[in-house]
């Protein structure tokens, strides 16, 4: 449990990071003086680029995240269905409204990418 703490920490850090990279400069971190706006100083593709990429690192980690979730569900829930057959059908239902939980948070996370691509 702890190395798979630790792995997804370092994957979220890695992701941040990579947002940070693509990051448009400023026109005083770009060595511009200060009349020049900063639509010169950066190109619009960058602008894009940088949208698109945090968009998908976005929807990438949440998907992962939760299809890591949905997997051990699954498997706790088959687990404990061999262990007691007879309430099976109680597992059945809690383990598909923990996986409903667990995708409606991949939806929200697609619905915060649509928004950085189209609103910010």
């Amino acid at each position: 449990m702890k190395r798979s703490i630790k792995a997804i920490t370092l994957i979220l850090v890695l992701v941040a990071m990579l947002g940070i990279l693509f990051v448009p400069k400023t026109a005083s971190a770009a060595g511009v003086d200060e009349g020049t706006s900063i639509a010169k100083v950066t190109n619009e593709n960058d602008v894009v680029v940088g949208k698109a990429v945090t968009a998908a690192l976005v929807v990438a980690v949440v998907a992962a995240a939760g299809a890591i979730g949905m997997a051990i569900t699954v498997s706790k829930s088959a687990d404990s269905s061999a262990r007691q057959p007879e309430i099976a059908g109680r597992l059945f239902t809690m383990m598909m409204l923990g996986c409903v939980f667990i995708e409606t948070a991949i939806i929200y996370s697609l619905i915060v990418a649509i928004f950085i691509v189209f609103i910010l």
